[in-house]
């Protein structure tokens, strides 16, 4: 398989890289990583007349840790962002679901905001962007913009990018402190597509017998059209650990209603429906056994 003839643009920079999505960006695709753009042109689901090739253009392979969030440039790869101890303690769900996104080479190459930009809801990082309250920041040559998750992400493999814009950092909120998260997915191999995942943060304070659950939320993998946020603070809020199991059901209950998975060949809509309960269900439970210093991989 071959893509469709097109013209390579290599900009040195950002100002050509906006030019050249202002003059060409309904026929232009951006290539940063690449892992999941080139197998779309290679498959000639895409077309472009234009590939703007960015890996040249500086400033764009950072990370940045601060108070509020972790942000993260355009070029910054899987495996580097894996690997950043700064982003690491500021947003541990990072490295949970960045563990779980394809395999080594792939993750080497194939850029955390690309996967993000791709809107793919079987992706780990859509899913983290919209739990941790994230944003995209978007340029044109005409200014700058920020588009909170929940608004970026507008159907499967869509996202709000105009033609003319170019997605150049993500931002990751924080959690309050003694927030415990843990990310988790189930496929038929390792590094295969996920048939289900679920990612969580939870808070629990402290007190006898283990303390009290105070907030909860979900974003989930594969079994919904676009990555949102399942707050399940209504169901455990409030609710003493040692009474978690108790509520099992009634969490069973809020995310079977939530998800809207589709069946195909690899698995019905009913198992991964069954899967995203059921790995909500033990991950609820280990965050909440856990002691706040421990990291659920």
């Amino acid at each position: 398989m071959k893509p469709a003839p097109f013209t390579y643009h290599a900009p040195a920079d950002l100002d050509q890289t906006l030019a050249l999505l202002a003059e060409h960006g309904p026929e232009a695709k951006v290539l940063a990583g690449g892992q999941s753009l080139v197998p779309v042109l290679n498959m000639r689901l895409a077309n472009p007349a234009h590939l703007i090739d960015i890996n040249h253009v500086p400033g764009l392979d950072t990370v940045v840790a601060n108070d509020d969030a972790v942000h993260v440039g355009a070029l910054v790869r899987h495996a580097h962002l894996l690997s950043h101890s700064a982003a690491r303690t500021a947003q541990p769900l990072l490295r949970q679901a960045l563990q779980w996104v394809a395999h080594p080479v792939i993750r080497n190459r194939g850029t955390t905001l690309g996967s993000i930009v791709h809107a793919d809801p079987s992706g780990e990082m859509p899913a983290v962007l919209a739990l941790t309250d994230g944003r995209v920041r978007l340029r044109s040559a005409g200014g700058e913009r920020e588009v909170p998750a929940a608004e970026f992400f507008v159907g499967p493999m869509e996202s709000a990018i105009a033609d003319d814009e170019l997605a150049v950092e993500a931002i990751f909120g924080r959690f309050p402190a003694g927030t415990r998260t843990g990310f988790t997915e189930t496929a038929r191999r390792h590094g295969d597509y996920a048939l289900a995942g679920v990612a969580l943060a939870v808070s629990v304070q402290d007190g006898p017998g283990g303390g009290t659950v105070g907030q909860a939320q979900a974003s989930f993998v594969s079994v919904t059209d676009v990555p949102d946020v399942l707050d399940l603070t209504p169901v455990v809020g409030g609710a003493a650990v040692a009474d978690l199991a108790g509520l099992a059901d009634a969490v069973a209950e809020a995310v079977a209603t939530h998800v809207d998975p589709v069946g195909d060949i690899h698995a019905s809509a009913d198992y991964r429906r069954h899967l995203a309960v059921v790995q909500t269900q033990r991950l609820l439970s280990t965050l909440v056994g856990a002691t706040a210093e421990e990291e659920i991989a």
